[in-house]
């Protein structure tokens, strides 16, 4: 089977990419933007200062700074009209994964119509959306340079996955810079999140040998310097290392897609409004016990990514090697030890889990589960 490979046209990453980023964006010829973003950015300064650079450039800009942790239909119904009424001819997102999928979810109909719900699934949309750019501030969901755009429904009190090509940004910027004051807490959270993006593209069924050169330089980086970015944030070395390996993670899901964890985790987002980052921490070595029954050899390669000796293990003891790097991992960046920890209720499982079998995000996980073992994994899990 032929395979696709999704990518921003232009992504620039390093030091001094948002400065480069501005003359980019001037030299395209847009007039007036939406920034999507939240409020804390605006607290600390983030969106005036991009602001005085997009004036400086001749460029007007409105700002939504209404983004939820989890963005909901409502926040993408009021960015959108705020852009409508301001004829703004593309859309900035700054932030981390949640300004960054509700910039995605304003774009994409702003270009098509209708409501974003029409969108959950697979390349649903008809017309690429408004041209956007996404300005990163966490080093995590790699959702500025994604396809994977996901909007929580509250009437529904899920989160649907909405992948389509379209929802592909015209531009990505990764600037350390912009990550050296996020805490702690988020830094690992976020940083967990893209190791389980690398792993479910690793052992995904849709992957290739780009995804997985891709997946697995993306968790040697992880494992190497998650740990410094949580104890030092101001560690300019380990902000941007951990800024390449979360785009490396991101070139590899988006185009090996993902598996259960995420499935999973977002049932939790949706159903408790919990963070996406810490609920996939926490279910990805359960999720890969469960994957390591076809996937044993390929888990193998994860704890060697990870720098664990793998010699003379089979590739079941391997797997096992993998599961107790990460679980080692999660708890030296301080990520809570289980789901009860979080709030989640046994008596919401058999829910939870016809939710996640829905999710789009797990027909590609290297094994297809019954309820009953979604049930498992969560139980386990709690």
């Amino acid at each position: 089977m032929a395979a696709k490979f999704f990518i921003p046209a232009v992504n620039v990453l390093g030091q001094g990419a948002l400065e480069t980023a501005v003359t980019d964006i001037q030299s395209l010829g847009f007039k007036r933007a939406l920034i999507v973003t939240d409020k804390p950015l605006c607290q600390l300064g983030m969106v005036a200062q991009l602001q005085d650079k997009l004036t400086t450039a001749a460029i007007g800009s409105v700002v939504f700074d209404g983004v939820q942790p989890n963005p909901t239909t409502a926040n993408v119904e009021a960015g959108l009209a705020l852009l409508q009424e301001n004829e703004c001819d593309f859309v900035i997102s700054l932030g981390g994964g949640s300004p960054h999928d509700c910039a995605k979810g304003i774009a994409l109909v702003a270009s098509n119509g209708g409501s974003i719900r029409d969108y959950e699934g697979v390349d649903k949309s008809a017309k690429p959306q408004l041209p956007l750019v996404a300005i990163n501030t966490t080093a995590g969901t790699a959702s500025e340079m994604t396809r994977f755009c996901i909007i929580t429904d509250e009437a529904r009190h899920i989160k649907m996955a909405i992948v389509d090509k379209h929802t592909t940004p015209l531009l990505s910027v990764n600037d350390p810079h912009l990550m050296l004051a996020k805490p702690a807490g988020l830094t690992a959270a976020t940083g967990m999140d893209a190791l389980t993006h690398a792993i479910e593209a690793y052992v995904s069924i849709a992957a290739n040998p780009i995804t997985d050169a891709c997946a697995l330089k993306a968790v040697e980086l992880i494992s190497a310097f998650l740990p410094r970015a949580v104890a030092q944030g101001q560690d300019m070395e380990a902000r941007e290392q951990m800024a390449y390996a979360q785009f490396l993670a991101g070139m590899a899901f988006n185009n090996a897609s993902l598996g259960y964890v995420h499935a999973m985790a977002h049932q939790l987002g949706g159903f408790y409004d919990l963070p996406h980052g810490v609920c996939n921490a926490v279910l990805l070595p359960h999720v890969q016990r469960y994957n390591a029954q076809v996937a044993a050899a390929r888990l193998a390669d994860v704890a060697r990514a990870m720098g664990v000796n793998t010699d003379g293990l089979t590739a079941a003891e391997g797997a096992e090697a993998a599961i107790t790097a990460i679980e080692a991992l999660a708890t030296a960046v301080n990520i809570p030890a289980n789901l009860s920890a979080l709030g989640v209720k046994a008596e919401d499982i058999p829910t939870l889990a016809s939710n996640a079998l829905k999710d789009a995000c797990g027909l590609t996980n290297p094994k297809q589960a019954s309820h009953e073992e979604i049930c498992g994994i969560f139980a386990a899990a709690l």
